[in-house]
């Protein structure tokens, strides 16, 4: 870590005044010492004083707070929403940079490697920056590259956050409940996966084959011949920036419609996938004439386990039915919160926060807001922090966000609630259980020869009347698997005669 760059920080931070957000002892004695230095800009509010600040330290700091705007539930509003203007434009670096980059890692010259080249970026964010090219084979590609020796720069102001976080963990009096250790760790993973274009490939390859219908959402081809891990090549789309309304409806672009089938990308991403885009800002969605959504930018991706879509779906029809015991419930259940939580104080904690909202028309209703309020109350009852939950609720405001930008009379609610109870019921339904039962078939397989020997074991522990815990529990283990193969089996046999 440079010593030069750890004082310009604190330069920055005294320039705009943000001691003000450390309330302590320590920070008292530095304010007192250092008050002839201090610049403080008084005419503009804390949040937009931290927005700038993060500007004029670099990418990496404006990357670390535009995550930041999505924590709502660490976050005060009012910090929260000027840390959401943070815009993910910077200025690009040379053609000659990237000109040298591809030469290099290609070990061949430009022409070689492509019959046209815009010297010109399409675009430029923190970490990389796109150009339009035309491969050998005529095809028309985008060719994403990663800014020379971003990696040695974002370690090195990793470093220098993560050794900020500590400090303020230990001298500010809401260090251990906003845990800037465990957010700068999160912010890190993600960054890592942005920094090898190789893994973001990936990405965008899982997307396609998910949605390889290209019925409601379209995701580039790869093409992998091409990618490096400074080096992404994929499909080039052309598309109309989602937030060019406009222009949308100009091409007659059902614009109601759109808003609908946003909702339903989100939900089929979460709930049928368990895999999603985690970063669907305006500039990540491109729009078809056609109507059909465009996925870009596949850097930051969130996935849920199966317990977890389950838990989420379960937790999203009790909100709808106003069953506030369900969701408690369901928490428990979970381990979202400790087992010795009071189910019925958890119930009227989340009652006091969703019922005053529920007055108002479901059209005014803010999903996202309320799932931030919801994980603020499960705070006080010690709700450990989800990561998979913080990257579903950032992409949820988004989802929300555009959706009522397109339609302001959008229901989320309306929209979401069939697809929900709908995946639902499918995953407690027979054909999921029987399909369960074939994805079994071969553990149950494997238990067959131990059959046997575990009823030779139970005869002699019989005979002996050995009273051994080891042993009753393997014989209980016996029985039990005896009784769920025969179960099964039965299963099997009768749902030949049914399909």
């Amino acid at each position: 870590m440079s010593i030069f760059r750890l004082f310009y920080v604190i330069f920055i931070a005294l320039k705009y005044g943000l001691d003000e957000f450390f309330n302590s002892k320590i920070i008292k004695i530095i304010q007192f010492f250092l008050a002839p230095i201090r610049f403080r800009q008084s005419q503009k509010n804390r949040g937009e004083r931290l927005r700038v600040a993060l500007e004029k330290l670099g990418p990496i700091f404006v990357k670390f707070g535009q995550m930041l705007s999505t924590r709502r539930d660490l976050l005060p509003i009012d910090i929260a929403d000027e840390l959401a203007k943070l815009q993910d434009k910077v200025p690009p670096f040379d053609f000659k940079e990237v000109k040298r980059i591809i030469e290099q890692t290609y070990r061949t010259t430009l022409s070689k490697q492509f019959i046209e080249f815009n010297q010109q970026p399409e675009a430029s964010a923190s970490v990389a920056q796109v150009h339009f090219a035309k491969l050998l084979t005529g095809q028309e590609v985008a060719v994403k590259i990663l800014r020379p020796n971003i990696q040695n720069q974002v370690k090195k102001d990793i470093k220098l956050l993560t050794w900020v976080a500590i400090i303020i963990q230990k001298i500010w009096s809401d260090g251990k409940r906003l845990k800037p250790v465990e957010v700068v760790a999160e912010f890190a993973k993600h960054t890592d996966s942005e920094l090898n274009l190789l893994l973001e490939a990936g990405h965008c390859s899982h997307l396609g084959e998910n949605f390889n219908d290209k019925k409601l959402l379209i995701v580039p081809s790869v093409y992998w011949d091409h990618c490096h891990e400074n080096i992404m090549v994929m499909e080039r789309m052309d598309g109309i920036p989602i937030s060019n309304i406009s222009l949308l409806k100009k091409n007659k672009v059902d614009i109601p419609l759109l808003a609908k089938n946003g909702v339903e990308i989100f939900f089929t991403q979460v709930f049928r996938d368990g895999f999603f885009h985690a970063d669907m800002h305006p500039g990540n969605i491109q729009v078809r004439k056609d109507g059909k959504y465009i996925a870009l930018d596949f850097g930051i991706m969130g996935s849920l386990n199966e317990e977890d879509k389950k838990y989420l779906a379960r937790n999203f029809v009790c909100f709808f039915k106003r069953d506030y015991r369900g969701v408690a419930e369901v928490h428990v259940e979970s381990g979202w919160v400790p087992p010795e939580t009071s189910v019925d104080e958890f119930e009227n904690a989340i009652r006091s926060v969703c019922e005053p909202i529920f007055d108002k028309p479901l059209k005014e209703i803010s999903f996202g807001k309320l799932l931030i309020r919801l994980f603020q109350t499960s705070r006080q009852f010690n709700m450990e922090v989800q990561p998979q939950l913080t990257m579903l609720q950032k992409t949820l405001l988004n989802v929300e966000g555009l959706g009522r930008d397109l339609d302001p009379d959008l229901d989320l609610w309306k929209t979401a609630r069939p697809f929900l109870e709908s995946w639902l019921k499918k995953e407690t339904g027979p054909k999921k259980i029987f399909k369960n039962i074939k994805k079994d078939i071969p553990n149950i397989i494997n238990i067959l020869p131990e059959i046997p020997t575990l009823l030779r074991n139970l005869k002699q522990s019989n005979a002996i009347n050995i009273n051994i815990k080891k042993d009753l529990d393997s014989t209980q283990k016996a029985l039990e698997k005896m009784k769920i193969f025969i179960i099964i089996l039965f299963i099997i046999i009768f749902s030949l005669f049914l399909f």
